[in-house]
Formats: C-alpha cells, structure tokens, sequence
C-alpha cells in the first residue's frame, strides 16, 4: 500500500468488510480532510480493473453522482492493483427507504431509474458477441449448474419452462455499458435524501434491460422504489416487452443463484430459496410477467 500515489497524506486507513466483491477495500481520510475509498485486487485483474476506472470516468462526466475515479496504478511492489476513488457520504439504501415515505421512496426510485438510464448511455464495444447468441448460452449454462447442484428450488419447472418458451425475446436487443449490480444494497442516501451510485467493480456489456435483474432485491425493500425506478427510467409506465424481458433475466438469475449460493454455506442458500418463492408469487409461477410489486394503481404522485 505503500507506494500508492499520496500514502504519505492518509492518516486514517480503516478495513471495509461488506459486500460480496473479492476487492480488498479500506475507508481512507487524508492529512487534507478528503475521505477516499481505497480497493485493492490481485494485479492479475489489472486490464479488467483499468477498464472498470476508465468507465467509471465516464459515467462519472454524464453527471452521475456517484463515487467518483481519483487514481488508478500498481501496489505493494507489483502484486496488486488498486483504485482510489471519492466516499460517498450518508447511508445504505435498504437501511434508510423504510424511514421514509412512500412518496419519497417513489421518488428516489423515480431519481435511480433516470440516472441508470444515463448510465446506459455509453455504448458497448462495437467488437462484442450478438447479445442474444451470448445470452442464451449463458441461459444454458446456468440451467444446467442448477441442474447439477443437488439442491431444487420449488417451482423450478416454471421458471425453465419461461426461459424455453422465451429466448426469442433476446433477439436484437442493443449492448451498453451495464453497472452490473444496480440495487438498493449499492446506492447511498446522504441527509439531504440525495442518491448515490457505488460499486462499480461488476460492470459488464449487455441489454441495458437485463440491468433490471437485481430490482428485485430493490422491489423487497421497497415497492415504491422498485416501481419508480422503472417510471423514470422509461418515462412512464414500462411496455409489456420489457416485463417478458424482466421475468425470462430474474428466472435464470435466480436459478444460477442456488449454485453460487452453495459454497458461502446454509443461510446464502435459505436466503436464495426464499427469494425464488417471493419471486414466483410476483410473477404468479410465471404465467404473469408483470410483477405485483409494480404499484399500476397507485396513488402516489407520479409527476
């Protein structure tokens, strides 16, 4: 750590150990007052890591408050990689929504779903797979992990059943730049209720709509939000190719959970089994793609 550019002026570096990302990450404030999130991975992630600071520039410049891009190199002698990035002050989402109004959750929801659609803006290498060939084999994949765990979830037949009758959904659908983890658990809400965006580190290329497939760890904190964010995202109340879309992304999410779930122990696989039944009873075991969470009727203000 070291040689990180500046480690002279830190004079507090605290662990962080929340969330799920293999990056080391530590709280930093300097001899000059600035509080920094430092990450530190193995430099063998150094193209992917110098790609991730690259575009967080870019989201950074369309305007998106968020935690900003400062410096970017190689550490401890050449055996890490590290970015250095702003902190974003205030509090987790999911923890901060359910203090609040149902007016003001939509609102922030509404806030999220127009700054994800800027995000969306940046556009995906020109040289990438056709997203629906990519897809699908990932779809594939995913199944057959399921398949292989050992551990069924009910109501699994449903959800294969809708990937299989769905995968034409997938065609023609244009690739962006994806946050890739774009949830209630990676937004800050600071005192003033202003929204934040943070880790980055999952981003990846794809469907600007398959972006949606972590809403529903959003939608069970709070249905307003979750419904906001797709007001504002598509100005309005989303079409009903985009809900086909939403059910065929979260039922091969879900289903590739089980296996990634396994190996953090019993609770991550409650939690993941949990989850797959809240979903189907969403999405009435699959034969209504438009989620009850989305409020249609609502009475919030949705100017």
């Amino acid at each position: 750590m070291k040689n990180i550019r500046g480690y002279e002026t830190f004079v507090k570096v605290e662990p962080l150990h929340k969330g799920w990302s293999g990056d080391q990450k530590y709280y930093i404030e300097t001899a000059e007052g600035r509080r920094l999130l430092l990450r530190l991975a193995d430099s063998s992630e150094y193209s992917r890591k110098k790609t991730e600071f690259a575009m967080m520039g870019q989201v950074a410049a369309l305007g998106v408050p968020m935690s900003r891009p400062v410096d970017f190199g190689i550490c401890d002698n050449g055996r890490s990689v590290y970015l250095l990035l702003t902190w974003c002050e205030g509090e987790d989402a999911e923890i901060v929504l359910p203090r609040l109004t149902e007016q003001e959750q939509y609102r922030l929801g509404k806030e999220s779903g127009e700054l994800l659609k800027r995000i969306h803006f940046l556009p995906a290498p020109a040289e990438g797979e056709e997203w629906s060939s990519r897809f699908n084999r990932k779809a594939s994949q995913k199944i057959e992990k399921y398949k292989a765990c050992g551990i069924k979830l009910n109501g699994d037949t449903e959800m294969t059943g809708y990937i299989e009758n769905n995968r034409h959904l997938l065609a023609g659908r244009p690739p962006c730049y994806q946050h890739g983890d774009y949830h209630v658990g990676n937004m800050i809400i600071s005192g003033g209720n202003t929204l934040s965006i943070i880790d980055f580190n999952r981003f990846d290329f794809g469907d600007p709509w398959e972006e949606f497939n972590r809403i529903v760890w959003s939608a069970a904190v709070s249905p307003q939000f979750a419904t906001g964010q797709l007001d504002g995202y598509f100005g309005g109340k989303p079409p009903l190719e985009f809900f086909r879309l939403l059910a065929f992304y979260i039922s091969s999410n879900l289903l590739s959970s089980i296996p990634w779930a396994i190996p953090f122990g019993e609770e991550e696989v409650v939690t993941m089994k949990k989850q797959a039944e809240e979903v189907l009873g969403w999405f009435d075991n699959m034969r209504n793609p438009v989620p009850t969470w989305y409020l249609q009727d609502s009475l919030m203000e949705r100017g």
